[in-house]
């Protein structure tokens, strides 16, 4: 009997340098996804209407509708505002959608595994070992897996660089917060580097501006054949990190606890490493390198719901989507006519909170010393 409680313990020992309502419930779940997801049809339908070309709400609806086949909605838009709708702006809202969810999702994970609240994607050089591996295939126009080959490209340097990082970081079977965030900063630079390097020796042209916006983030371009892989990519780790929820809490309270609850946690790390790979390398193909996603939704999500990732992971999943659409938004209309990349306005906000967590993670451990 003291067993089931032991782990029931267990399972709710989220640590307070990652669950910033210590361990708290917080909302009701039921009421905050209803409230995440009627804000992420808001956003869905500024995403649609707000542009160069500005089409009213009512006429977004109208679009949408009538494109999904209701019959009793009677076209009073032109063909024009119809294109732009539904072949220009919808797919894109889709993609930032479907990013934002993946990168907040990961970031989740990711601060679960490592036991760290800095980890995050870009911060850790996944991101960046994903560009490398994409443009290394854009460059030297490898299709060995026909038109996956990009995807195959970013999701092998984004493992490769999650790894390496890891096991610089990793000294005596402990792994610090400070080691963690140089390792991550470290072994960026020298992939960066190596990027750069690529795009310096590769002939000058409309394609090296092309791959060199792309590294800035975006989500321009995208079209209804690109979507698919993204979007199926995203059901599958939200699915499966969903079903390891347990495990990821089970980790958060130490690995001694975990592997006394069974868990094989040298196992379920590769596994979970190799899944958030495959998410942030297929994301990373779709839109470049945007950064800072998964590094504030799980802290701001945690404020709202609590620690448990029952809870965390499908309200990071849509306060994420609802993020990026909306930096989608600014970035096409902040400087209008021209377009800022929407990885430059995440990493404006994410810089400044990435310095207020370490600052209030310094605070913690100041008072921790000095009780």
């Amino acid at each position: 009997m003291s067993g089931p409680v032991a782990r029931a313990d267990v399972e709710q020992a989220v640590p307070e340098r990652l669950g910033d309502r210590d361990g708290r419930a917080g909302l009701p779940l039921p009421l905050a996804l209803t409230v995440l997801a009627a804000l992420l049809a808001v956003s869905a339908v500024a995403g649609l209407a707000i542009g160069s070309v500005h089409v009213p709400p009512g006429q977004v609806w109208g679009i949408v509708t009538h494109a999904l086949g209701a019959g009793w909605v009677e076209p009073d838009w032109s063909r024009a505002r119809e294109t732009i709708v539904l072949d220009v702006r919808a797919p894109r809202v889709l993609l930032g959608a479907v990013a934002g969810a993946g990168l907040a999702v990961v970031g989740t994970a990711l601060q679960a595994l490592i036991r760290n609240p800095l980890a995050e994607p870009y911060l850790l050089g996944v991101s960046s070992g994903a560009s490398l591996g994409a443009v290394t295939v854009i460059v030297f126009g490898v299709t060995l897996f026909g038109p996956a080959s990009l995807s195959a490209a970013a999701f092998a340097g984004a493992l490769g660089a999650l790894l390496l990082v890891y096991a610089t970081a990793r000294t005596g079977g402990r792994i610090t917060s400070g080691r963690l965030v140089l390792s991550g900063v470290a072994v960026a630079s020298v992939l960066t580097a190596v990027l750069d390097l690529l795009l310096l020796t590769t002939d000058p042209g409309n394609e090296a501006r092309a791959v060199l916006a792309w590294t800035l983030g975006g989500l321009g371009g995208v079209t209804w054949d690109t979507l698919w892989l993204p979007g199926a990519t995203l059901l599958l780790g939200v699915a499966v990190l969903m079903v390891q929820s347990r495990n990821l809490n089970l980790l958060l309270a130490g690995e001694e606890a975990a592997t006394t609850m069974g868990l094989d946690v040298a196992r379920f790390r590769a596994r979970m490493f190799v899944l958030l790979s495959l998410v942030t390398g297929v994301l990373v193909a779709a839109c470049g390198p945007i950064g800072f996603v998964g590094l504030m939704l799980p802290h701001i999500v945690r404020l709202v719901v609590g620690g448990d990732h029952r809870r965390v992971l499908p309200a990071a999943a849509l306060g994420g989507a609802v993020f990026l659409v909306w930096a989608d938004v600014a970035a096409r209309v902040v400087a209008a006519p021209m377009e800022i990349p929407v990885g430059v306005l995440t990493a404006l906000c994410g810089g400044p909170f990435f310095l207020w967590l370490m600052r209030r993670d310094a605070r913690r451990s100041a008072g921790r010393g000095g009780s």
